[in-house]
């Protein structure tokens, strides 16, 4: 009499293996076109923050940030689209802006970003 023995196969399909790879693939695109808004977002909000402690009035802000903006190559928002007040004795800078990143077809995502002064 002879005995059969069964080997299991272990591991994944080549289906699998492929969706695995699309979906890794699709994330991996759509990372690098965020990661560039997302070092932006720190340079504004740094523009802004050096922005608010250096200027004096709401002209001489709006300025400074655009000098800044201009070094850091920011093109989201300007120095127009601050809104600065004062808090006590205190000056606060705060910014709001929205980039739109083209996926596929009619697909877009949109990334809202918001900040203010320190």
């Amino acid at each position: 009499m002879t005995v059969q023995v069964r080997s299991r196969q272990r591991g994944i399909s080549f289906i699998g293996f492929v969706f695995v790879a699309a979906v890794i693939g699709v994330t991996f695109v759509v990372a690098a076109q965020v990661f560039p808004t997302y070092v932006e977002y720190n340079a504004v909000s740094g523009a802004v923050n050096k922005a608010a402690l250096t200027g004096t009035t709401v002209a001489e802000i709006k300025t400074t940030f655009d000098k800044m903006a201009a070094v850091d190559d920011i093109k989201s928002i300007s120095g127009a689209d601050l809104e600065v007040t004062k808090e006590g004795d205190k000056v606060v800078v705060k910014f709001a802006y929205e980039r739109e990143i083209h996926l596929a077809g009619p697909a877009w995502l949109t990334l809202k970003y918001a900040g203010r002064s320190k």
